[in-house]
């Protein structure tokens, strides 16, 4: 089934849109959580989690590239439930290492939240992503997106774990400099 034909019927207040999304996103959505979380039941109730808040939320909203959508609710949940557990006993805390790097770039989360206005950061790391090649963009996006491990975006890319390790830091430099000539102090 299309995407549109999915929201459709989330916005006629049809049931099978939660099947259908779970048979089209399920195995996505369940990728995204088990990066963060590194367990089979919280993976679990998370994508059974996303899949209410979809119907909580479409409509109003009409997400035009619907996997983007759900996708990004399962991820939102995932670091949620991430952040009310102790990470600490759990999995090899890939989680836990992503936002330590970023933190090196966009500082602690809670000053992040102080003093940056998040929808404008986000629209300006976008903006970067655009200024970098390809290859170091997937590999940034899977690693800070996706919370894959240095191994997987190895294998994934069909490159050395240093490659991934060099592209990671070399494109967080350059996300750093890329912030500050925006005006942002780091």
């Amino acid at each position: 089934m299309e995407d549109f034909e999915i929201v459709e019927l989330y916005w006629d207040r049809d049931e099978n849109a939660i099947a259908q999304s779970e048979l089209k996103y399920g195995k996505y959505c369940g990728t995204i959580a088990r990066n963060i979380l590194f367990n089979r039941e919280d993976t679990e109730e998370c994508v059974n989690d996303t899949w209410i808040r979809a119907w909580q939320s479409i409509p109003p909203n009409r997400p035009e590239n619907l996997g983007a959508y759900l996708g990004k609710i399962t991820r939102n949940l995932a670091l949620n439930m991430y952040e009310k557990m102790n990470a600490q006993k759990r999995g090899s805390n890939q989680t836990r290492l992503c936002l330590d790097e970023l933190s090196e770039v966009l500082g602690h989360e809670s000053d992040v939240q102080q003093h940056l206005d998040l929808s404008v950061l986000t629209d300006t790391i976008n903006r970067f992503l655009g200024t970098i090649d390809a290859e170091a963009r997937k590999i940034f996006v899977r690693r800070y997106w996706y919370m894959s491990s240095v191994n997987e975006i190895a294998w994934r890319y069909h490159i050395t774990p240093g490659k991934v390790k060099m592209s990671l830091l070399r494109t967080r430099n350059y996300l750093k400099d890329y912030l500050r000539k925006e005006g942002y102090e780091i």
